[in-house]
């Protein structure tokens, strides 16, 4: 009796259906995923930067130039805060402890902390992407709702050829064109350049944040329009939405209520990319603008041989580009049901 009970049970046992997670218990599984791989990611670019700028030589001879063998004092004295003394490895994790625990180092250029020197430029240069992208976002959904009305059409042709067009100019092209267009050889209606006083900010003068706002704007604009343009032809053409017109929705509730809120999670998507990108594409437009952000520093961090402050400054556009993306991730799942369902189940 007991071996044919066994028999009987073992089956079923197998083929038993496993034990679910309960909802909140999978979505806090799902996040610390999300959120490991993230952290893996910090770490593998935190060991690139590292490798990048240890292979750009001895600092201590880049710094000091002819300097190096009539000041001995002073070589002593870098290598010590730099540890070059030490093996690779050993300074890579010295250096990785102090970035976990708020340590960037101390700037060679100047002997001030890293985060002192540079905190002024990573709020300007936030301040600049975020008026960027609050123009950007309504724009580019304005343009493509636009385009998919007139699909088809002549205003359709004409607005996705000057999105064509934009979205092969590189941010310094857009950039040199606004500076002759509006600051040097037609009008002369905004500065050309940054000029703020020491303790001021940019913003303090609404003029000189018009330009590098402006190109920001017009090199992201064209690409998330016309992925938002794709993701709503792609609804409006589903069954729902010609339900709805069958109904006699009016056109444009259908297009708001029904068309857009399924169309917007692959524009989130595209948002947050572009939303990266302006962190490492602000260097170039800093720079032409002479905007004091992470960008102009970033140059002079550069020029000067001032390996922690570069250091200190790509991790932070690593970390920015991360971080956007875990942000896109968890609103595409939360705005999407079968992703929700999926998830909780």
């Amino acid at each position: 009796m007991t071996d044919a009970a066994t028999l009987l049970t073992d089956p079923l046992e197998e083929i038993a259906p496993p034990r679910r997670q309960h909802g909140a218990a999978a979505w806090a599984v799902w996040i610390a995923r999300r959120l490991g791989l993230a952290l893996l990611t910090l770490w593998l670019v935190s060991i690139l930067v590292f490798l990048a700028t240890a292979a750009l030589g001895d600092p201590v001879r880049a710094i000091l130039g002819r300097d190096y063998n009539a000041n001995p004092g002073r070589v002593a004295e870098l290598e010590a805060l730099l540890h070059s003394d030490e093996s690779l490895v050993s300074r890579y994790f010295d250096w990785l402890s102090g970035l976990l625990h708020g340590d960037l180092g101390t700037s060679l250029a100047t002997g001030l902390p890293v985060s002192d020197l540079i905190k002024n430029s990573v709020i300007n240069s936030a301040v600049l992407v975020f008026l960027a992208a609050v123009v950007m976002i309504p724009l580019a959904f304005a343009i493509a709702m636009i385009s998919v009305h007139y699909r088809r059409k002549r205003p359709d042709t004409v607005i996705q050829t000057i999105l064509l067009a934009m979205a092969g100019l590189p941010e310094f092209v857009i950039g040199v064109l606004l500076l002759a267009l509006f600051s040097t050889t037609v009008f002369h209606i905004f500065p050309a350049v940054t000029i703020t006083s020491p303790t001021g900010h940019p913003w303090d003068n609404w003029k000189v944040m018009v330009l590098p706002t402006l190109t920001l704007v017009l090199w992201v604009t064209p690409y998330v329009s016309r992925i938002v343009r794709s993701s709503l032809l792609e609804v409006i053409d589903s069954e729902y939405v010609e339900l709805a017109r069958l109904k006699g929705i009016p056109e444009k509730v259908v297009m708001r209520k029904h068309a857009l809120l399924n169309a917007i999670v692959p524009g989130i998507q595209v948002i947050a990319l572009q939303l990266a990108f302006l962190a490492g594409g602000v260097v170039v437009v800093e720079t032409l603008f002479a905007y004091p952000g992470m960008g102009l520093e970033l140059v002079d961090a550069v020029r000067n041989h001032d390996v922690q402050v570069v250091q200190a400054l790509s991790m932070i556009i690593a970390s920015v580009y991360v971080v956007v993306n875990l942000i896109a991730d968890i609103l595409s799942i939360l705005l999407t049901p079968r992703a929700r369902t999926a998830i909780s189940s």
